[in-house]
């Protein structure tokens, strides 16, 4: 085959759907829908800081490999921290941003990044990010989330690993959560039945809502939701009601609402995107406080979802270590970075060394917090 044309893309809506959606092995995050739902939506656009350079190779009209890349002009959003190398960056007097990231925006999810069917095309595509990197004057390049193996490929390419780590919750076959929660030690067992037990006494009670089933007003409840979340932090939310609603209608068989009651009227929501073997914790909310409502709502509801429907890993999200105590077990997360500066770059490497090393001791301890009498892979 005659070397593949490279192009890069600035509107998503330029992309052949269903050639973009074979390249990406079934991932809703990485599907065309949702990717355009984000740029027309107004979510990930150049006027919030994610301009689209979106790498892909063809052979004639054929898409044969691609890599979704923002220009970045700030790093929220990313759920891989590098304030400090852009503080770092200040206090010398040069500028950090723009900078190239290849990631799905504000969704910390392990899966592929270079979308191609061999590893000669997939090297391609990271070659010619680090080179679009240096054509267009960048303070670096940095890839989020790739799953292991292509975390090696990347790292061939010439760009530096960084490891961080996410809580994963496993599903072996559990004939239902009561067969969950006997795999348990009879002290997280107790917590988690009293932490449920509490918010039944409160009366609060829960439907599950999937396709086509979520109505425009329960779309309209979850952003009510979802937005005094971020308030309550002091924060801007990243997404709105449009892009909700189009991948309600886009996406309907990779989205489930989980919607909390009382006295008959909702009163939290949490929404999660899953396929037939992962589940992706995404977004929640809640007008009311109740004790145990978030754990209830956003992993307890979701687990049992999993065990319905046999599906094997659910995915908890960023961050949180209170997910020990629930049955998440600490997997591995990789990024990828390039910079531009030699300095920088070798102060980033040798930081890089020494944080992989208490990253192991940091796993090791939160693995021998495990609350299971045996882990569900063994």
């Amino acid at each position: 085959m005659t070397t593949p044309e490279i192009r890069v893309i600035t509107n998503l809506s330029d992309l052949p759907a269903a050639q973009w959606d074979a390249l990406t092995e079934g991932n809703p995050f990485l599907s065309h829908a949702f990717l355009l739902a984000l740029q027309e939506c107004g979510c990930a656009t150049q006027r919030t800081g994610w301009q689209a350079q979106f790498l892909t190779l063809w052979h004639d009209e054929q898409l044969i490999g691609a890599l979704p890349l923002y220009l970045k002009r700030h790093s929220y959003g990313e759920y891989v921290f590098d304030w400090a190398w852009a503080e770092a960056y200040e206090r010398h007097g040069l500028d950090y941003y723009p900078k190239l990231l290849c990631a799905v925006p504000f969704s910390p999810i392990t899966g592929l990044r270079a979308l191609a069917a061999t590893a000669e095309l997939r090297v391609l595509l990271i070659r010619a990010a680090l080179q679009l990197a240096q054509q267009l004057e960048v303070s670096s390049l940095h890839c989020l989330f790739p799953d292991a193996a292509q975390a090696q490929e990347i790292q061939q390419a010439g760009m530096m690993l960084r490891q961080g780590v996410q809580f994963h919750w496993q599903n072996p076959g559990y004939a239902d959560f009561d067969a969950y929660l006997a795999a348990m030690n009879n002290d997280k067992r107790k917590k988690i039945k009293q932490e449920r037990r509490r918010v039944r006494d409160a009366g609060v009670t829960f439907k599950q809502f999937t396709g086509n089933d979520i109505t425009p007003a329960l779309w309209a409840f979850f952003v009510r939701c979802y937005d005094s979340t971020y308030i309550q932090h002091r924060s801007t939310p990243y997404l709105n009601l449009d892009f909700f609603q189009r991948i309600g209608i886009t996406m309907p068989d990779n989205v489930l609402l989980i919607v909390a009651y009382r006295d008959g009227q909702p009163i939290a929501s949490a929404l999660n995107i899953y396929t037939a073997d992962t589940l992706y914790g995404r977004y929640w909310g809640a007008l009311e406080y109740h004790p145990g409502l978030h754990f209830e709502a956003c992993y307890y509801q979701a687990i049992e979802f999993c065990i319905a429907n046999k599906i094997a890993v659910f995915e908890g999200g960023a961050q949180g270590e209170h997910k020990i105590a629930r049955g998440f077990l600490p997997v591995t997360t990789w990024s990828a970075h390039w910079l531009a500066h030699a300095k920088f770059s070798g102060a980033v490497e040798e930081f890089l060394a020494r944080e992989t090393q208490g990253m192991a001791r940091y796993t090791d301890e939160l693995n021998e917090r495990n609350p299971f009498k045996q882990l569900p892979s063994e």
